[in-house]
């Protein structure tokens, strides 16, 4: 798993730099989410523009990489691609994640 980190504003993004965020590597991907966000800002959005694909088990890992967050850190997804906004569509998890199409659009929202 490949995980690239930026700060911008009082914004962490964090992007996924793989096609799939599946059993293989979910355990890798909350171990990588945490180091990432240990000392980060409140506001951290998740890009999966390069996501095509997500199982059980990578949407497992991401609920838990958002448990692990501090309280007062929040998670947020941007550019989900049809496929992985399905899965976060048929689960409900896209009521419990604030899901943006594009990360531009993540960036454009005010982080009130």
């Amino acid at each position: 798993m490949s995980l690239s980190s930026s700060v911008q504003d009082q914004t962490q993004v964090i992007s996924v730099n793989a096609e799939r965020i599946d059993a293989a590597m979910a355990i890798q991907f909350k171990d990588e989410m945490r180091q990432e966000t240990a000392n980060g800002p409140g506001r951290v959005i998740l890009d999966l523009t390069n996501v095509e694909f997500i199982d059980s088990s990578g949407l497992g890992a991401i609920v838990a990489s958002m448990k692990q967050l501090e309280t007062e850190k929040r998670l947020e997804l941007a550019g989900l691609s049809p496929n992985v906004q399905k899965v976060f569509r048929l689960t409900r998890m896209d009521t419990i994640f604030t899901l943006f199409p594009t990360l531009n659009d993540a960036l454009d929202q005010s982080s009130a």
